[in-house]
C-alpha cells in the first residue's frame, strides 16, 4: 500500500470546489438531510446548520414528526418535514415514501446523524441508494449497509461513508480492535468492497478513494472530540456534494474545513471546551480562503 498523501491546502489545489454562481438559491445546491430522532434532534440541527454555512442554497430535513416543528423554529431557513415515527422515536418504514418524494428535486442527500438503529433503517437506506443521488451515509446507517454492498457498488455516484472505528467494524464485520490496529487499511478495504469514498475518523483521519488513493489528516485538535462534531462534518460534506463537488473532493474539503474550524476555535476559546454548535460559524471564512 502506498503512503497516504498529506491533506492540506496545497494538496487541495488539485481538487477545486465548484465556483460560486451569481444566481438564486436553487443553483447553490439543494440538500436533503435524513437525520435526528425524538431523543436526539440536535444531530439534525447541527448537520443542517453546517450545510447552510458550507454554502448550500436550500436544505430540507426529514426527521421524526414530534421534533420537526421545534427544529424548524431553531433554523428558520430550513424546510423541516415531520415523517412517521416509530415507537423508539426514530423513523418508521412509512417514512420511505416521504424520502423518495423529497429526493426527486434535490442535488444530494445526507443520512444518518442522530437516526435510530431500528427495524425500518434497512428499507430507508435501500430507498436512499435507489434514488441515484449523490449520497453521504453516517452514524446508524453504516450499521445496515453491509447487506446493501451490491447496491452501493452499482450506485451511479459513489456514496461517501463516514465511519468511526465501531462503525467501520460493522461495515467490515470484524472486531473494533482490528480496525484500530490499522485504520488506513480498513478505509482502503471498505472503499474497495463497497465501491465508495471512505473516511476513517479519528484524531488522525484517513481517506480512501474508489481507485485506492489515500490521504491522511493530522490536523485534529482535542476540542473536536465532542458530541455533535461528526454531525457538523457530515453537514459540510453533504453541502459540498449538493453544490456539485465530486464525492472525493467534497470529502477532502469537508475533513479539512472541519479540522481548520477546530483549530480556529482552539485559538479563540481554548484547546477544549468549545461546542459542536460553534463549529459551523467558522466555515464561511475558511471557504473564502480557497
Amino acid at each position: 500500500m502506498n503512503q497516504p498523501r498529506e491533506l492540506n491546502r496545497a494538496e487541495l489545489r488539485n481538487f477545486p470546489l465548484p465556483p460560486w454562481k451569481d444566481s438564486d438559491k436553487d443553483e447553490h445546491g439543494r440538500l436533503l438531510i435524513c437525520a435526528g430522532s425524538r431523543d436526539v434532534p440536535g444531530s439534525a440541527i447541527l448537520s443542517a446548520s453546517a450545510a447552510f454555512r458550507a454554502g448550500a442554497g436550500k436544505v430540507q430535513l426529514v426527521t421524526a414528526e414530534t421534533v420537526a416543528p421545534g427544529i424548524a423554529l431553531l433554523i428558520p431557513e430550513l424546510l423541516a418535514i415531520g415523517a412517521n415515527e416509530a415507537e423508539d422515536g426514530g423513523l418508521d418504514a412509512r417514512a420511505v415514501e416521504v424520502i423518495r418524494r423529497r429526493s426527486e428535486k434535490v442535488d444530494a442527500i445526507l443520512a444518518g446523524p442522530g437516526m435510530r438503529r431500528n427495524d425500518s433503517l434497512d428499507s430507508i437506506v435501500g430507498a436512499l441508494l435507489e434514488t441515484g443521488r449523490p449520497l453521504v451515509l453516517d452514524a446508524a446507517t453504516l450499521h445496515v449497509i453491509r447487506a446493501a454492498a451490491d447496491s452501493c457498488r452499482k450506485a451511479p455516484v459513489p456514496p461517501v461513508l463516514l465511519p468511526h472505528s465501531g462503525e467501520m467494524a460493522s461495515l467490515l464485520d470484524c472486531d473494533e480492535a482490528e480496525i484500530e490496529q490499522d485504520r488506513l487499511a480498513a478505509a482502503v478495504k471498505a472503499a474497495r468492497h463497497f465501491g465508495t469514498v471512505v473516511l476513517a475518523k479519528g484524531s488522525t483521519s484517513f481517506i480512501a478513494s474508489l481507485d485506492q488513493r489515500t490521504w491522511v489528516w493530522r490536523g485534529g485538535v482535542p476540542g473536536l472530540g465532542v458530541a455533535g462534531s461528526g454531525d457538523v462534518r457530515a453537514g459540510i460534506v453533504g453541502a459540498l456534494l449538493a453544490r456539485g463537488a465530486e464525492p472525493l473532493t467534497a470529502l477532502l474539503w469537508g475533513v479539512l474545513l472541519h479540522g481548520e474550524a477546530g483549530e480556529c476555535l482552539s485559538k479563540q476559546i481554548g484547546p477544549v471546551g468549545f461546542r459542536a454548535s460553534e463549529i459551523p460559524d467558522q466555515i464561511p471564512a475558511l471557504l473564502a480562503r480557497q
